[in-house]
């Protein structure tokens, strides 16, 4: 259009000697060309107002589809993530779990030890030694014909007996050692 507008400008002619300018013819002629240049400009603006209004709802309602869409794959995508963080955290923790239960294991063990230890050193018998004085007796009872706890044994049929002991003599008191040091400590 601005070519054509160039093209007419430029072919303007000289003024004729009767008074007839074909310039002015001219000059017309682009006026009315602009004008409908500006008009169809306008109605092309005009329809693609109109187009975009009417679509526009199609349009928005496509934006949010495809926006929601794009939404949900993000998620998903998080999601996935998310798990695989927090499956390595579980494994992570089950490990840290698992040594720490050793280490504690291993401290419960030296402990035992050294109790151990201590109360040997101190002669208290061990659940060991007393296992085996329990054989040890059990032994010895039936040997002699002794079942303690059976019905008819000889020691559940027969109620024993309290063992008296002999009374202790009272042990003399003396009396003049008492008496000398309270004696003294009046003097000084």
């Amino acid at each position: 259009m601005v070519k054509k507008l160039q093209k007419m400008a430029g072919k303007k002619a000289a003024p004729a000697a009767n008074g007839f300018n074909p310039a002015h013819l001219l000059d017309g002629q682009i006026a009315q060309n602009v004008r409908d240049s500006a008009q169809q400009i306008w109605a092309a603006g005009l329809a693609a107002f109109s187009k975009t209004q009417g679509e526009g709802g199609k349009v928005f309602d496509a934006l949010v589809k495809e926006g929601m869409n794009l939404q949900k794959k993000t998620q998903n995508l998080a999601e996935q993530k998310f798990g695989a963080v927090a499956s390595k955290m579980t494994g992570m923790a089950t490990e840290v779990g698992s040594k720490a239960g050793q280490q504690w294991d291993k401290l419960e063990s030296i402990f035992e030890e050294r109790v151990a230890r201590a109360l040997k050193s101190l002669g208290v018998p061990n659940g060991k030694d007393i296992g085996s004085l329990i054989a040890r007796i059990d032994a010895l009872s039936a040997a002699v014909g002794f079942a303690p706890g059976k019905k008819g044994s000889k020691a559940a049929a027969e109620p024993k007996a309290p063992v008296k002991r002999a009374p202790r003599k009272a042990a003399a008191k003396p009396a003049a050692p008492v008496a000398a040091p309270a004696a003294e400590a009046a003097q000084a």
